[in-house]
């Protein structure tokens, strides 16, 4: 099934919003005045088991690039055999060819309603409910639950950050495993 520019699927949620070119190359950084403050960081990227553990985190800092992701990904999984199956992130149509051995990218709803419905690649690989049943329905799946959060740890000093947002990481991993046992 082909989406055409502005369809919505009967999976998707109806949004007014700005269209980001999601599936396109990140253009190059605006040299700012400074680098302190709130806004060195472009976003914390972390890497979650389904079950919802938290496997690692890192920060990107002044975008949130193909290249960077592909680079936490390596950091993480270095070699082939324990690479997950599945990953769904917003930039899967720019990092497919060097894990399509192992696998398969899918793009969070969120994102994909940006996505171009010409690149052929994307919409039969990165779908996130293809509905030949080739993949799993990642529609409920919220991959952006934590983005409404941002204000206030944008005020934290870089290491309060890093050490409250390493302690709810983990606190938050405890709680899940125990909630299995």
């Amino acid at each position: 099934m082909e989406k055409l520019f502005g369809e919505q699927m009967p999976w998707q949620i109806a949004t007014s919003q700005n269209t980001q070119a999601h599936d396109e190359e990140t253009p190059p950084d605006r040299p700012k005045d400074h680098y302190f403050g709130p806004s060195k960081f472009y976003c914390v990227e972390t890497i979650c088991a389904p079950c919802g553990v938290v496997i690692a985190w890192d920060l990107f800092d002044k975008s949130e690039s193909s290249t960077q992701i592909l680079d936490f990904l390596e950091t993480v999984y270095p070699t082939q055999e324990p690479r997950p199956t599945y990953i769904c992130i917003d930039k899967a149509c720019l990092s497919w060819e060097e894990w399509k051995k192992t696998t398969r990218f899918i793009v969070d709803t969120y994102h994909y309603m940006n996505h171009q419905v010409s690149d052929a690649m994307c919409q039969k690989w990165c779908n996130p409910a293809p509905l030949d049943g080739s993949a799993p329905n990642l529609v409920a799946f919220n991959t952006q639950v934590c983005c409404g959060f941002e204000s206030i740890l944008k005020r934290m000093t870089l290491n309060n950050f890093k050490w409250f947002l390493h302690t709810m990481l983990f606190y938050h991993t405890r709680y899940v495993v125990n909630k299995q046992n």
